[in-house]
């Protein structure tokens, strides 16, 4: 990966940061640290990226690739100062890399270590001075971490650091942690993690409050959460590689519609990999274009790229539900990033009824209410009992003091119940047939439902 800027080297250093931290077994702390000094350059930030997770490696520095718009305008002379020692060493070593350097033998320059005196500790510094606002950088840094939070790593302690000059009173500090009112059992699996994340990062707007917005989401039934997971089996070389999707509904009330983060028929796309926010690569934006949303009742309508996550745009969705998603992969292969967002689509509508129903279907429901109303006529006014008594055995209702509303609301109900089975992918359904009409022969006897072709557009619904 070719690095655009020095903003975005700095993200990556936190980002490397962050992966050595969840890759120990021990509870660890990350500090960013921006610092600017009033007898220095007054336009010159110190920045120290510092963690206390297992140890770095030499290629992980000396590796790295910048464009050379990155040095442009002496914003950056290019040095970065690293301090590491892992569990295993004897030493704090120290070294300096000069990213300006073309040839990587002479980008390494190997300063004086220092004995550790038998104590056990591992962990990495990053230090580099570039010319930038620090309310710029720490705008960006802490956007960065609210992110990191959804992940919800319980190991990981996240604090960002601000001094003007030598003043312990310009001291400022924030700790990033998780949100604990949405409580994970334990242990928890990394997709149970990232579910609750991005359920804290909806009901707090992306992050943009402490706290839940009551205003938007009295209830947790406001959202809707649907999950997949696809694994790569078919070749050696990628069989470690794993895509995991969320994809959160959240149906705000028409008395929230004023809320500032109403964004109208927009979904926000978030991307991790390795366990780190990160652009959204050009696999994962077709894999989202090249999906049949139509099955689901969606018209996909365009993608914009927007600061680290997708805003994707449908045509059809109704107000005041909006969907942002999540994903967390450690390759990047585009038939499993589409795999594992269908299976969360097919999760949602599995366990909410009535949700993410194609337009075929919602044709067919929209006449369940005029069947159910002959069917329910046909019953009521037949003068044979024994049929009616039959009829409403079949419904599960008593056969007197029946009402035409109550044999009609659940001839309705079932019929819209068998529209909603049969508008799942027949080839991963595994479930027994829904019927109008069940009883004890009809399921002994292994009748299959006929499947209907899944076409059309999709129902309405609304993306932030």
């Amino acid at each position: 990966m070719i690095i655009a800027s020095v903003r975005d080297l700095c993200l990556q250093l936190i980002s490397s940061a962050f992966q050595r931290c969840h890759a120990s077994e021990d509870l660890c702390r990350l500090s960013v640290i921006l610092k600017r000094s009033p007898q220095s350059d007054p336009h010159s930030v110190l920045i120290s990226v510092s963690d206390t997770g297992v140890g770095s490696c030499l290629e992980e520095f000396g590796g790295l690739k910048l464009r050379k718009e990155a040095f442009g305008a002496q914003v950056w002379d290019g040095l970065l100062f690293v301090t590491a020692t892992s569990i295993a060493d004897d030493e704090i070593y120290h070294y300096q890399f000069n990213l300006k350097e073309n040839v990587s033998a002479r980008r390494l320059t190997r300063l004086p270590s220092n004995p550790k005196n038998g104590l056990k500790f591992s962990g990495t510094e990053v230090c580099l001075s570039i010319i930038e606002s620090i309310d710029v950088l720490v705008a960006e840094f802490s956007r960065f971490f609210q992110k990191i939070l959804i992940l919800k790593i319980p190991n990981v302690a996240i604090e960002l650091v601000v001094e003007h000059g030598d003043d312990p009173g310009s001291r400022y500090v924030n700790v990033f942690l998780a949100n604990e009112w949405n409580p994970l059992p334990i242990p928890a699996s990394n997709l149970e993690r990232l579910k609750s994340g991005l359920e804290d990062y909806v009901f707090k707007h992306g992050n943009t409050l402490s706290t839940k917005c009551e205003l938007c989401f009295s209830s947790w039934e406001h959202l809707k959460v649907g999950s997949g997971v696809a694994c790569c089996t078919e070749s050696h070389k990628y069989s470690g590689s794993v895509m995991e999707a969320v994809i959160v509904i959240s149906e705000i009330s028409e008395v929230a519609s004023t809320c500032l983060r109403t964004h109208g028929l927009k979904t926000e796309v978030l991307y991790f990999k390795d366990f780190s926010p990160c652009p959204i690569p050009q696999s994962s934006l077709k894999a989202l274009t090249s999906i049949d949303w139509k099955s689901y009742g969606l018209s996909f309508g365009s993608v914009v790229v927007q600061g680290g996550f997708a805003l994707v745009e449908w045509e059809n969705l109704p107000p005041y539900i909006t969907i942002p998603s999540g994903r967390l992969k450690t390759r990047r292969d585009q038939n499993l990033i589409k795999k594992a967002i269908r299976l969360a689509l097919d999760d949602l509508k599995d366990n909410y009824a009535g949700v993410l129903l194609s337009a075929q279907a919602l044709k067919i429901a929209s006449y369940a209410p005029d069947l159910a109303k002959t069917i329910s006529s046909l019953i009521l006014s037949s003068n044979d009992s024994e049929f009616r008594k039959e009829c409403f055995s079949f419904l599960g209702l008593p056969s007197q003091g029946i009402g035409g509303e109550v044999v009609e609301d659940c001839i309705k109900e079932r019929l819209i119940t068998v529209v909603e089975m049969n508008d799942r992918d027949p080839q991963r359904s595994k479930e027994i047939p829904t019927f109008l009409f069940e009883d004890d022969h009809m399921q002994d006897s292994g009748s299959q439902d006929e499947e209907f072709e899944v076409e059309g557009a999709f129902s309405s619904m609304d993306i932030c």
